[in-house]
């Protein structure tokens, strides 16, 4: 029943046919050396099947994939392998949308995952979700965005493309306990022909799935997108970020304004014990690609 409940992975390489990616399968692995974590990919849905190829095919388009250097598949062992439950072993990846709303005024959209979430919580992502079965890219990423945060976007009032792949696994890290879920997450660029004022005045989210969220400038998001999962925390506040981030926090059913730490923003994933607030590793390679986007854009 799982291929029903939503989209699985496929995997292709040459004139192979696609076939569905293992849970414990490295995505990233599959197309680079073992000692690398990107690689250049053609994907697309074909025959309404996700599928990353290393060759191109009808409608598919190349994009970079990439994986954390601690990604846990990467690094499980055969006996860490072995003590997952055979029922885990035995599912698919899930293939997850994320959306880039940048405002016309260059603010992006962050939010805040709720605490009581199974996966990632208390962490600042884009909106985004799994991909159900028949729908297109775009169709769950608008979807996941009204779902999570109230905003329609109406055809016509914004552009978009595909940014990456990031290929995410919970726990983020082997210290934090083996694998629970494996996906392989698209990030969408979605250019709003609206300031972040105007969006900002329809927004109604779940709190059920966001308690805060945030629009955040492109000199922030720099030093967001620098920040590198793995390193040593400093807790430094660079000298051109203001002390605070303006941001809406969810609480009893309403939505008020809050400042957060800047310092929140930079925190890195610890290498072990508890996980922080912090920006997620597949969020900052997301806000990579979308700042290259601006500087094509502003030649």
């Amino acid at each position: 029943m799982e291929s029903l409940a939503r989209g699985l992975l496929r995997l292709a390489k040459g004139s192979a046919r696609p076939e569905r990616a293992g849970f414990l399968q490295s995505i990233t692995g599959h197309f680079c050396a073992s000692h690398e974590d990107e690689a250049t990919v053609c994907c697309g849905l074909d025959q309404n099947q996700f599928v990353i190829s290393d060759s191109e095919f009808p409608g598919s388009t190349w994009i970079l994939l990439k994986r954390p250097s601690f990604c846990p598949i990467k690094h499980l062992e055969e006996s860490q392998a072995a003590a997952l439950p055979e029922t885990l072993r035995g599912r698919g990846v899930d293939v997850g949308v994320a959306v880039i709303l940048q405002s016309v005024d260059r603010r992006v959209l962050l939010t805040r995952r709720a605490k009581n979430l199974s996966i990632f919580p208390n962490i600042w992502v884009p909106p985004g979700g799994h991909m159900e079965p028949d729908e297109q890219l775009l169709e769950a990423g608008l979807r996941e965005l009204q779902e999570e945060t109230g905003l329609r976007l109406e055809p016509g009032g914004f552009s978009w493309r595909m940014l990456g792949l990031w290929e995410s696994v919970y726990p983020p890290m082997l210290s934090r306990g083996l694998p629970r879920r494996h996906h392989v997450v698209v990030y969408l660029l979605l250019l709003s022909t609206e300031s972040h004022q105007q969006l900002q005045t329809r927004i109604k989210a779940d709190e059920s799935e966001v308690s805060a969220y945030a629009w955040l400038e492109p000199h922030v998001l720099e030093c967001v997108a620098a920040v590198e999962d793995g390193a040593e925390n400093t807790g430094r506040v660079p000298n051109n970020l203001p002390p605070t981030i303006d941001a809406t926090e969810l609480s009893g059913g309403s939505a008020r304004p809050s400042e957060l730490p800047a310092a929140t923003f930079l925190n890195t994933a610890p290498a072990a014990g508890d996980d922080v607030e912090r920006v997620s590793t597949g969020t900052r390679f997301a806000l990579r690609l979308w700042l290259d986007t601006l500087a094509v854009r502003d030649k």
